[in-house]
């Protein structure tokens, strides 16, 4: 076989295809009406302005306390990552133990993970580990400060 019976087409040497739009697909208009931003808000007094806020600062429903279970899932990933020679975040003061060296990362507030708490109508939050509050269980027990 020679290479002339193939026909090489959508080489690299120019740009990608756009991909046809299949019969009975809708096409996005640029003028759509589905934009939020352009319902008027019932609750608002004729005049008054909205508050433009950020998505990472609607007000929050959830609680801003870590939860056991949150917290057991960042110690164990944190662990498992740092065991797998991921970078460590805070200074090593002899500890080896990847669960005692997530811990104090955690205490310093050095993790650099988000959790995502969803909602029962579909929606979530999402919550950064060094904006919870973590109640450290393990002190409780032991009798610490």
């Amino acid at each position: 076989m020679a290479d002339e019976d193939f026909e090489m087409d959508g080489g690299y040497e120019d740009e990608p295809v756009e991909p046809e739009i299949e019969e009975g697909a809708e096409e996005e208009v640029e003028g759509d009406n589905n934009n939020p931003e352009d319902i008027p808000d019932p609750l608002l007094a004729d005049g008054e302005e909205k508050q433009e806020r950020a998505p990472g600062e609607r007000p929050r429903k959830t609680s801003k306390y870590m939860t056991k279970y949150e917290r057991a899932r960042i110690l164990g990933t944190r662990a498992l990552q740092i065991s797998m020679n991921a970078p460590v975040m805070v200074e090593l003061e002899g500890e080896t133990d990847p669960l005692e060296i997530a811990m104090k990362e955690l205490r310093q507030r050095k993790i650099p993970f988000t959790i995502r708490r969803y909602l029962p109508d579909g929606s979530y939050e999402d919550w950064g580990v060094d904006e919870l509050i973590v109640e450290d269980s393990w002190k409780r027990q032991v009798g610490g400060d």
